[in-house]
């Protein structure tokens, strides 16, 4: 018989809709049956394309003896971080604040006042690597709830404590400037991997965050070294294993440094940030590479995520049926995209079989598990047939196609529509794809249509039409911004630009702490956890603090509006204490800072909207400029205002605070004064 959790739109919480655990989904009901029974709480937080939430669900959540102990001596909640990113931010925090990592699944026992007192991750069904069995971890934790009950609430009160009253090193509200980018330049040039591209060692994250930055860098000073960080990077993550070769699109990571071997997950939010990420890299270089991944990426969203109401999908599982027997009902990771020699030679033929090998580096030994190869592209001197190359990837992919296909949580995620929208908008602008800007305006329609309510409140997530009941969190309001006021730039229709002021007044509302010019996670009406979440450094996406930052600061440069700089600037704050120190983790911070630092430059262009000027003002790369396009006489966009074309001609005006430059009616002109180096 399903458990409560059949009641629940999350894909993850339905996949353990049937476990013979007694779940609860995260709710005041679940905590006051703890209290009835006097018996602590189980939480496990994981997400539904997570593979090793996948493996100790089969283990132990699916074995009726474990659930037996599960359901007689505690209550049992399940929650979905991407559902409840503020319960997993906390109970995350303690997790790596007493075993100084953290991952999914999280496994974190609590008093029935939701304060917790042990930890873990991954718990396997027996001993295993000095880990002890969950079984043991559940007969411990009982043991130490009924017979030592004082001493477990002790210890609970005084983490708790300790995590309420935790202070970031905010330092004074003032933005950061020239002396400390410089020194987080430094910073990141130590942890550059100089032999692989990226940062640090394995497992090694795309670092999306930092890629903008260093482009901004370079941008608004010229160092070619921030230039060279960026470039490599993304040309080896485009030749590795970590970017599907043949459908295009990014995997959450790289277990190794070199890129070679993915954990094969895809994310929207991965693909939208890189998607980005490389079409501001072809901004900056004209490299055809970089073109032609940010379009395959922008294609792989459209194609593979995109849902049926118009917003995209937030995953595909690594895992999916065994390709050698799929009739066995195992789940294999990364069968969908791994090769064997052989089966290169079965779908092409043994002579274009061993092209194949070769320009995809598919080895007899294979870099994946047993045999099989991750396809990459490896450097070599061999010079190969572009038709014969074309000719394997249409045989690769529609064999491919018939492979059975990872699974897909298919819930629309506001946030990671938000940068999905902005990566679309600005791809299909640049390279003339206006199938690319339309998807992206519908996926703006759906947000518009279903989560947000008529006070510009957002709900986080919606499944199939239907919106779910979290309340949307800091970088939703921000990263739905950013998507609002890029589509703004791209379309010329200021009705977006109007969503973004309302959605960034709740942030300066709801999200803004008033003496300091800090931000938390969560709204100030929000439910009320041990601890209010707050956390400016960036994880797989941007920081919501210096989200907000920069979203604010855009819509600032664009409407004029002092408090909204105010507010971007007091924000920022956080990047001058953390920026020299840790660069790696507020890569986010500190692009908004060049823009900051750049102005940032407000560009109006009078004139044909899809036009030379406007798509010249576009792929500059002064950095975070914004755009506002129309005919004369347009009042669409507060930036237009007054401004005539001059003989006649498409004009743009470049301004810095509503300050500008004598106005531009010559594209090569406008060209070098935005630093654009494509036409």
């Amino acid at each position: 018989m399903p458990n409560r959790l059949a009641q629940e739109t999350s894909p993850y919480l339905l996949q353990h809709a049937d476990n013979p655990v007694d779940w609860w989904p995260w709710s005041a009901e679940a905590f006051e049956e703890a209290k009835r029974r006097g018996v602590p709480v189980l939480l496990s937080v994981g997400y539904s394309s997570c593979h090793w939430c996948h493996v100790m669900a089969h283990e132990s959540f699916e074995d009726d003896a474990t659930a037996a102990v599960l359901n007689d001596k505690f209550v049992n909640i399940k929650v979905d971080r991407e559902e409840r990113p503020d319960v997993d931010a906390v109970y995350m925090e303690a997790v790596q604040a007493a075993t100084g990592h953290g991952g999914w699944p999280m496994t974190v026992f609590l008093t029935p006042d939701a304060e917790p007192f042990y930890f873990g991750t991954y718990f396997p069904p027996e001993p295993r690597h000095g880990m002890p069995s969950f079984g043991q971890v559940l007969d411990g934790v009982h043991s130490a709830w009924t017979e030592r009950r004082g001493e477990v609430a002790e210890v609970a009160g005084k983490i708790t404590a300790d995590l309420s009253s935790r202070e970031l090193p905010y330092g004074d509200t003032q933005a950061p400037g020239e002396a400390e980018l410089v020194q987080a330049l430094l910073g990141l040039t130590r942890e550059y991997d100089a032999a692989h591209g990226g940062f640090g060692g394995a497992p090694k994250f795309p670092p999306s965050m930092v890629i903008e930055f260093l482009l901004r860098h370079h941008a608004r000073t010229g160092s070619e070294g921030a230039l060279q960080m960026a470039a490599d990077t993304c040309e080896r993550m485009a030749r590795g294993g970590i970017y599907d070769q043949l459908g295009g699109g990014f995997a959450r990571y790289s277990v190794d440094r070199e890129f070679t071997v993915p954990h094969f997950e895809k994310m929207l939010y991965d693909n939208a940030l890189l998607c980005r990420a490389y079409a501001h890299l072809w901004r900056s270089t004209g490299s055809e590479l970089a073109k032609r991944v940010a379009l395959e990426t922008a294609d792989f969203m459209v194609r593979e995520l995109r849902t049926n109401e118009g917003g995209f999908a937030s995953a595909l599982d690594a895992d999916s049926l065994d390709v050698t027997d799929p009739s066995s009902g195992k789940h294999v990771e990364g069968a969908y995209y791994v090769w064997t020699p052989a089966q290169l030679n079965d779908v092409l033929g043994a002579q274009d079989g061993a092209v194949a090998a070769r320009y995809f580096g598919v080895t007899d030994e294979g870099t994946f598990e047993e045999g099989a190869s991750v396809l990459q592209l490896p450097q070599g001197d061999e010079v190969f047939d572009a038709a014969q190359i074309e000719r394997i990837r249409t045989g690769l992919r529609t064999a491919r196609d018939a492979r059975p296909v990872p699974g897909r949580d298919d819930k629309v995620v506001a946030a990671w529509n938000g940068l999905a929208i902005a990566a679309l908008a600005e791809t299909g602008a640049y390279f003339g794809r206006q199938d690319l800007v339309d998807a992206a305006v519908c996926a703006g329609d759906l947000l518009v249509r279903l989560h947000m309510d008529t006070h510009a409140r957002i709900s986080r997530t919606s499944k199939e039409g239907q919106v779910g009941t979290n309340a949307g969190v800091l970088e939703d309001y921000a990263d739905v911004a950013e998507g609002f006021l890029t589509l703004a730039s791209v379309t010329g229709e200021g009705v977006w630009l109007e969503f973004a002021g309302l959605l960034l007044d709740r942030v300066l509302d709801l999200f803004v702490d008033r003496e300091s010019g800090a931000l938390y996670d969560t709204a100030s009406d929000a439910e009320k956890l041990i601890r209010r979440p707050q956390d400016p450094t960036d994880n797989a996406t941007p920081s919501g603090w210096t989200a907000a930052a920069g979203a604010l600061l855009s819509y600032a440069a664009q409407t004029g509006s002092e408090a909204h700089r105010t507010a971007a600037e007091r924000a920022l704050g956080v990047v001058k204490a953390l920026g020299p120190r840790a660069p790696r983790f507020i890569g986010n911070g500190l692009a908004v800072a060049e823009a900051l630092l750049d102005g940032p430059r407000e560009v109006a262009v009078v004139g044909e909207i899809g036009g030379r000027m406007h798509h010249t003002a576009l792929t500059g790369t002064a950095p975070g400029a914004v755009v506002a396009a129309g005919p004369q006489g347009s009042d669409e966009l507060p930036l237009l205002a007054d401004r005539p074309r001059v003989d006649g001609h498409d004009t743009a005006y470049v301004c810095r605070h509503f300050v500008c430059d004598a106005p531009v009616t010559d594209v090569d002109r406008l060209r070098v004064v935005l630093g654009a180096e494509q036409g």
